[in-house]
């Protein structure tokens, strides 16, 4: 009951009477027309219309989704065939009693009650107005439909997009936490700047980023920026090296995509790395794309012990849930230095 019921209101009600209400008129208009009987062309639409109506709802409503979509096939013709006879026997009383005698005027000569040619005319006429209203019906469901279905993925999109970006942000946050912590075991003096390039970090990710796709490569890079300085304050030997080839001002792109790359080179090039160095090479080329690249050197029996965290794991599904195949995503090991290259096509920002 509940698929006839959903059925039922996918189209508003006052669209079935107009749809109904301008068939009529049509009809009434066409045939009058063709007799010059105006008033012979209302009685005789009256009659068929109040008998069209039903069959057109008994079909969508009771007999498509109690038997069609069960695959009950042989056992909708049995019933469209049991309710097309009926539809017959009320058309042609009902003409006879209340309009004419002759039950058929359209033919060239009177035919009486259940001879073979009215009986396919009658059935014939009734499927054409059933296979009409039911196409208009069906198609403009699948319309509304296809449109629900629209919203649902794009909804699911957002939904894991915002859980990847906020399973990240957590844990960027535990590891500084972890540092500060450190810090203030050894009663640093460097505890209150870390605490404000925190603070900094946390106010892009709650207040700047809240909502948005994308956001300036600039705010982004200033975010990176920062967060570079938190960990150079415990890899204190970590040299960075930021190159910028063109000019980014214009340019967006998704918030927290190019800091786990960055948190990646600390990670696995850190580990027991007494001369850490880390290069970013960050353009835009001719072809519209950003080019951002991390090359870090590291310690190679370290880098092959460690384990993979979720930084990478998580970007490469946003790279896909946000563009598709149209972007590029490669790393590889030459000598004692790791390499990591990303190229996503830009926005600009107006």
């Amino acid at each position: 009951m509940s698929k006839i019921k959903d059925m039922n209101f996918d189209i508003k009600i006052q669209n079935h009477f107009w749809f109904w209400g301008l068939y009529f008129l049509l009809n009434f208009l066409r045939w009058g027309a063709y007799f010059n009987d105006y008033e012979y062309s209302f009685k005789s639409n009256l009659i068929e219309f109040a008998l069209h109506i039903p069959l057109v709802y008994f079909n969508l409503f009771v007999l498509v989704p109690r038997l069609v979509l069960k695959s009950k096939y042989s056992l909708y013709t049995f019933a469209l065939l049991i309710s097309l006879g009926c539809i017959y026997i009320l058309k042609t009383g009902l003409t006879y009693f209340l309009i004419s005698k002759n039950i058929w005027p359209e033919a060239n000569r009177d035919y009486q009650p259940f001879e073979i040619n009215h009986i396919l005319a009658v059935c014939i006429g009734e499927l054409y107005v059933l296979a009409m209203a039911s196409s208009v019906y069906l198609t403009l469901t699948w319309l509304r439909e296809r449109e629900r279905n629209r919203i649902l993925r794009e909804n699911q999109y957002k939904i894991k997009l915002e859980y990847l970006k906020n399973q990240i942000q957590p844990h960027f946050f535990f590891n500084t936490l972890n540092n500060l912590y450190a810090l203030s075991l050894e009663a640093s003096d460097k505890v209150p700047n870390v605490i404000i390039k925190l603070s900094h970090l946390m106010e892009y990710v709650l207040y700047d980023i809240e909502g948005t796709k994308f956001v300036p490569l600039i705010k982004e890079l200033d975010y990176i920026h920062n967060y570079i300085e938190i960990e150079k304050l415990r890899f204190e030997n970590a040299t960075v090296f930021i190159n910028l080839e063109s000019n980014i001002d214009q340019v967006s792109v998704p918030p927290l995509l190019l800091i786990s790359l960055i948190e990646n080179a600390f990670k696995h090039g850190g580990i027991n790395n007494k001369d850490l160095k880390i290069k970013i090479n960050c353009k835009v080329s001719s072809q519209n794309t950003l080019d951002f690249e991390i090359i870090n050197n590291f310690v190679l029996s370290q880098h092959e012990k460690s384990k993979k965290g979720i930084g990478l794991t998580n970007t490469k599904e946003r790279l896909n849930l946000i563009f598709k195949n149209d972007y590029q995503l490669s790393h590889q090991v030459k000598f004692n230095f790791y390499i990591i290259r990303l190229q996503i096509p830009i926005s600009n920002e107006d």
